[in-house]
Order: C-alpha cells, then structure tokens, then sequence
C-alpha cells in the first residue's frame, strides 16, 4: 500500500529520501506479535513452560528480560492460552514498553500516567516498581476506561487510581514525582497510515492536544521531577516541534535518553530525544524526558 501523498511530502522534507525509502519499507511491514510477563500475578519461567508445551517458538528480548517475541503464533492463538486469559502475559508492542523503562517508576514514588487506556504502560509501571508506587492512571473516554479497568482488574491489579477524565482537566493543585505522557497522536509510525482516518487535519488536531496535555503536565510535576512524552508517531510536529515549544518556557530541559543498540532509530533533530524507526518488530515511536527545574 502506499503512503498519502501528504505524509510523503511531510516524511521527504524531515527525512530526505534515502530515509524516506526505508521508512516506507518498514511501515509496509507486518509487525511481530510481543508480549510482556506481569510479574505480579507469574515469573518467567512459568511462561517459558506454558508457551513450550503449546509449541510456540519465541526469541527473548535482549534489553528488557521480562518480554518475548513470537515466531510462529498469531495474537489470536495467545489470547486462547491459559497464561493469558489468567492475565500472566499481556499483548504489548515492543515500542510502548519503552517510556515506562525509561520513567523507571520506583517503590512509593507518586506516578501519574495521563492516557492510561489500554492500560499496557500502566501495567507495566506497576510490574516495574514491585506494584510499590502509587500510580493514578487518567482516561478520558469512559469505554475505554472501563477497559482499563478490565485489564488491571484480569492482572490482579487494585493499587492503580483510575480517574475517568480529561487530563487536561486536572486540577493544578495535584503535584507528581513523575508523569507518562503518552499522547493522542496522527498514529504515522503505525499502520494507521494506510487508513482512511490519516488525515493532515489529524496530524494537525494531535499537535494542539499535545501541546496542552504538555503544559498541564509540566503545572503539576513537582520540581526536580520528570515528564516522559512520547507518540505512536515519527512526524516532527507532533515530537520535536512539541517539545521545542514547551522549552520556551524555560523551567524546563531535556534529559539525555538512551536506549539499546539493538534498536533502530530514525535521526532527530533534537540530540537527546528518540525515535524509533518503524520495522518488522517495532512502531515508529518518539520519545523525549523531560526535567522540571
């Protein structure tokens, strides 16, 4: 399928051609089934067990111990195994495990994730800190906060604070130690590229919810304390262009993120922020740390 003529041109410009070319290739791709262990409810080996006796071959991932990719199954055939109806593995793409990695939640930090639904990075925040940090998880869209809801609920998670609201609504009195800020995004480091729903207005109507969700986020951080943002997208309006904005304010700065070598990144024009390039088992994905002075 190819791109939108928009997106190319958008794509062209940022990028240049070469990198253009293999971007096109990798959002052409179809993407590696991965999933996570909640260590809350199993261990590792518990699931290595379970998905041998099914036969499912998988390759472990060598920057985070506690998730696999698939071989040689679909998501269908894992959602029938036991492992997974008991909520011992969740379905997660590669890329989304990364931000709650680099936010490093900690026992008794107090953790705001602003667009929690599915819940996969609230999930694995929780994993991450020993289910120790106190996590307030915010969803706006009542459907899609009642399947938070559901999936913290099947992982035998009940120390998330869900709010069902618009986090842009929060009041300015809360103070954080840390925020994930996974924003609404256009999705042009996904396969949402080829729907019909990418649209140069979505990109467009992204980049000013970004912008508030950025500022609200930045208000009720404490000081000292860190933002992660990060998109589903690879445009530079909606990451680095952002993120440029909210610098203008100058109680803020950028921390250095860094990541595997086994991860492929796009270049950026911003030194201390990523972006992953989109392949066979990644999305393309942004992210940036942000330090509140």
């Amino acid at each position: 399928m190819d791109l939108p003529i928009f997106y190319k041109e958008m794509l062209l410009k940022q990028y240049g051609e070469n990198t253009l070319k293999s971007i096109e290739e990798g959002l052409s791709k179809k993407r590696a089934v991965t999933l996570r262990i909640n260590t809350i409810k199993t261990k590792k080996d518990e699931v290595i067990k379970a998905l041998k006796n099914e036969k499912i071959e998988f390759k472990e991932v060598t920057w985070y111990e506690d998730a696999f990719i698939i071989l040689n199954a679909s998501e269908e055939k894992l959602q029938n195994l036991s492992i997974y109806e008991e909520g011992k593995v969740y379905l997660q793409s590669l890329s989304s495990m990364i931000p709650p990695l680099i936010l490093n939640p900690k026992p008794k930090e107090n953790i705001l994730d602003m667009c929690s639904a599915p819940g996969g990075k609230t999930l694995e925040m929780v994993c991450l800190s020993e289910n120790k940090a106190y996590i307030t998880a915010v969803e706006k869209n009542k459907i899609r906060g009642e399947k938070l809801k559901y999936n913290l609920k099947k992982q035998q998670i009940n120390t998330v604070n869900v709010m069902i609201e618009d986090a842009r609504n929060l009041s300015d009195y809360l103070k954080f130690d840390k925020i994930l800020l996974d924003a609404p995004c256009s999705g042009s480091g996904t396969d949402n590229v080829f729907k019909n729903n990418f649209t140069k207005e979505l990109v467009e109507k992204s980049v000013k919810t970004q912008e508030v969700l950025l500022k609200k986020a930045l208000r009720i951080l404490k000081s000292g304390g860190e933002i992660i943002y990060s998109t589903c997208s690879i445009l530079e309006e909606e990451n680095e262009n952002v993120i440029e904005k909210l610098l203008s304010k100058k109680n803020c700065k950028l921390e250095q993120i860094t990541i595997s070598d086994n991860i492929k990144t796009l270049p950026s024009k911003i030194k201390q922020t990523v972006t992953i390039a989109p392949n066979e088992f990644f999305e393309g994905f942004f992210v940036a740390k942000i330090i509140k002075d």
